[in-house]
């Protein structure tokens, strides 16, 4: 797991408790991924506004959509 923290979220404490929140997240949503695989998670700006919950509603959007990409990508035998 990767975290793209810019500066366009804000200052630093304001980047490194989006980072903290993500990790903290992330870390729930470990067994969904397939072992062997990178993820990178960039916060935009409206990160640093969005509350707790907000956050880990997109994060597991968006944990969704890339999931399921990759069974598309994997064809059907990965759908089985």
């Amino acid at each position: 797991m990767g975290f793209v923290v810019s500066r366009a979220v804000g200052a630093a404490v304001v980047r490194n408790r989006v980072r903290r929140r993500l990790r903290h997240l992330v870390a729930d949503q470990l067994d969904r991924i397939p072992p062997g695989s990178r993820v990178v998670v960039r916060a935009l700006p409206g990160s640093a506004v969005a509350t707790y919950d907000q956050l880990g509603a997109a994060l597991v959007s968006a944990l969704d959509r890339a999931l399921d990409r990759a069974v598309d990508r994997a064809g059907p035998a990965a759908r089985a």
